[in-house]
């Protein structure tokens, strides 16, 4: 008996102590104690962002002071108001109601802002000034200035091209449009057999293919390739390539 009695006292303590489980149902919100509740505060919610908006002006409401004050300083010298009325101080709105009178800001002095205007400066051409250019040319200057232009017109007669002047060294634009034959085909019988490492050792010796070939037909070429500068024989050593001198020429 004392057991049983024991037992339950020990699982009424665990009960009291034990966190309670929420409610389950889904009418009850976070923070609120149902549905109904919840929209109630959302729509007030909801009412509170829409006062707070930006709202447009309705119809036949006034014009803000500043937007008439800028119309009105836009008016012109003869007493013109874009606004309403000849020379007014007052406009009308949408439906008729008289706005506030609306001060025209006084105009701003250039001087004021240290940017007087330059008007005697010789360095700024006036020719496209009409007023600037009737006022000292006419038709008859006009023509005798044409008239003074044709007389000092000089044709200048073309002349030869200057030779190029012999330096005793192969020119390799010349042979270049000596020759025909494109590029790798042979040409110039060669024997021994091509020797790649002596080619680019020969072709490395000079800072371009124009230098190459300048120095291998100073050396003999093309009939003759001692140094091994030309191993397929078609004339054109260390690469270097006849095609660009052709195309200038136009063939």
């Amino acid at each position: 008996m004392m057991n049983r009695f024991l037992t339950l006292s020990t699982v009424a303590f665990l009960a009291a102590c034990s966190t309670q489980v929420p409610d389950s149902n889904p009418n009850l919100g976070v923070g609120f104690n149902g549905y109904d509740e919840f929209s109630t505060e959302r729509a007030r919610r909801d009412a509170e962002l829409q006062a707070m908006r930006p709202r447009a002006v309705p119809d036949g409401q006034a014009i803000a002071s500043e937007t008439l004050t800028a119309l009105e300083s836009v008016r012109t010298i003869g007493g013109q108001s874009p606004v309403g009325g000849v020379g007014g101080s007052t406009a009308q709105g949408a439906l008729g109601t008289p706005l506030p009178a609306a001060r025209v800001p006084a105009p701003v002095e250039t001087a004021t802002l240290g940017m007087a205007p330059v008007t005697d400066n010789p360095d700024i051409s006036d020719e496209q000034n009409f007023d600037a250019v009737a006022s000292r040319e006419s038709i008859e200057s006009d023509a005798e200035r044409i008239e003074r232009n044709r007389e000092t017109y000089q044709v200048v007669a073309p002349t030869a091209l200057p030779e190029r002047s012999s330096t005793g060294r192969p020119n390799v634009v010349a042979f270049a449009l000596a020759t025909s034959h494109p590029l790798g085909t042979q040409v110039y019988r060669r024997t021994g057999g091509a020797n790649i490492n002596r080619f680019n050792r020969e072709c490395a010796r000079y800072p371009s293919a124009d230098r190459a070939q300048e120095a291998f037909l100073e050396a003999g070429g093309p009939q003759r390739d001692r140094r091994g500068m030309d191993p397929d024989g078609d004339g054109y050593a260390c690469f270097w390539n006849p095609a660009p001198f052709r195309t200038a020429r136009g063939g």
